[in-house]
């Protein structure tokens, strides 16, 4: 069959064509456009959402941020006070070392305090019980001492000497024995000062245990309340980081976006520029049918038959606009246009004419003006947010 203007201009199909162009043109352009305004104004919905959480994730770094520096600020706070708390505890520390040392040494002054006065006392005891038993001696023995030392002199110069011998021995006697007791009483007294003086230190030791105690449980204090200040540094931190890459997932999102309202923009304007041909001003090529049922097949021939007249139309809607080149062979291989082109596969398919029987009634029926995407000219698989419509796997717009 040779598809020439005249063909198309023929019984049922001269009447389906102007009938469905008239159609077209009252009904599925303005369709198109509405389509068009619809997704724009809903990108802009959604680009205005998205900036709005934006400032709303930006307003949680900023408040992030604030946060990390009162917390920042009281940490070092904290440290210095931690410093001055370690410093003020080695001091005290050192001064308790200082007073156990001291304890130690008066300890074993005492001790030897205590030897010493055990030894005056032993001597003082010795010297008493000496002189008792010279005093003893001399008393028991006076009547022959006496008469000794009288006959036993020389004269009389010689007995008071004897008799100044014998009272000399008696005071040395209670000389030494004055000496021993007064040894011992300051042995005695001394041994009480240190004893004293150790009470004096047990109760500085008391007190210095007391500040020790009470300047370390000040370090634990502050030292806890560091730590815990630094962790919820680090979790102010962590959630700062969170916000900034969901803020970076934010913009990427505004960007997307910004980008799809821009490409429905020129889509709409594209729409809104176009001069529309009827489908009877169209001269199709002999080959155009074969190259529009393998471009069917390759596009959409998993798809349900009314998926195949979709795309078949966007081609002829295309050949129809006059924003794309008039014919199909020219829309088919416009640059970067239908992916089947760029990869190879159009080629392949055509080699072999995969095209399915289907394929070719859906190209008949594009190329016949028969249209179940209005006047689209677009499609794709579906994405997240664009609408228009939807046939099987395909998005049309």
């Amino acid at each position: 069959m040779r598809y020439h203007n005249n063909k198309f201009r023929i019984g049922i199909f001269k009447a389906a064509a102007l009938v469905m162009t008239a159609v077209l043109l009252v009904y599925h352009f303005p369709e198109v456009v509405v389509i068009a305004d619809n997704k724009i104004d809903e990108l802009e919905a959604r680009i205005k959402e998205a900036k709005e959480e934006k400032e709303q994730t930006q307003e949680r770094i900023k408040a992030n941020r604030a946060e990390i520096d009162t917390l920042s600020s009281t940490a070092t706070s904290l440290k210095g006070a931690l410093n001055d708390l370690n410093a003020e505890l080695t001091d005290v520390s050192n001064n308790l070392e200082e007073i156990e040392m001291a304890i130690v040494d008066k300890n074993a002054e005492i001790e030897q305090m205590e030897l010493d006065l055990e030894e005056a006392i032993r001597i003082e005891d010795d010297q008493y019980e000496a002189m008792k038993i010279r005093i003893k001696y001399m008393y028991e023995e006076q009547n022959y001492d006496l008469m000794e030392t009288l006959f036993g002199s020389a004269n009389f110069s010689d007995f008071l000497n004897r008799s100044s011998y014998f009272e000399s021995i008696a005071a040395y006697d209670r000389k030494k024995l004055d000496e021993f007791r007064h040894t011992r009483e300051v042995v005695a007294e001394a041994k009480a000062m240190l004893e004293e003086e150790k009470a004096d230190l047990d109760e500085l030791k008391a007190l210095a245990e007391e500040e020790q105690d009470r300047v370390m449980k000040l370090v634990n204090k502050t030292s806890n309340s560091l730590n815990n200040y630094e962790n919820e540094i680090t979790e102010t931190e962590r959630e700062m980081q969170e916000n900034e890459a969901m803020l970076a997932e934010q913009q990427a999102n505004i960007t997307a976006l910004q980008k799809e309202l821009e490409e429905e923009r020129r889509l709409r304007d594209l729409a809104n520029r176009s001069a529309w041909r009827d489908i009877s001003q169209v001269t199709f090529a002999e080959d155009d049918r074969y190259l529009l049922a393998n471009l069917i097949y390759c596009e959409a021939g998993n798809q349900p038959y009314e998926g195949q007249v979709a795309v078949g139309a966007v081609v002829i809607n295309r050949v129809l606009s006059s924003v794309f080149p008039d014919t199909v062979v020219g829309v088919i291989y416009q640059n970067k246009q239908f992916s089947p082109v760029g990869s190879g596969r159009l080629a392949l398919a055509l080699a072999r004419n995969d095209a399915t029987a289907a394929c070719y009634s859906a190209a008949d029926a594009a190329m016949s003006g028969t249209t179940t995407v209005g006047n689209c000219l677009f499609f794709r698989t579906p994405i997240e947010g664009l609408t228009g419509i939807q046939i099987g796997g395909h998005i049309f717009y």
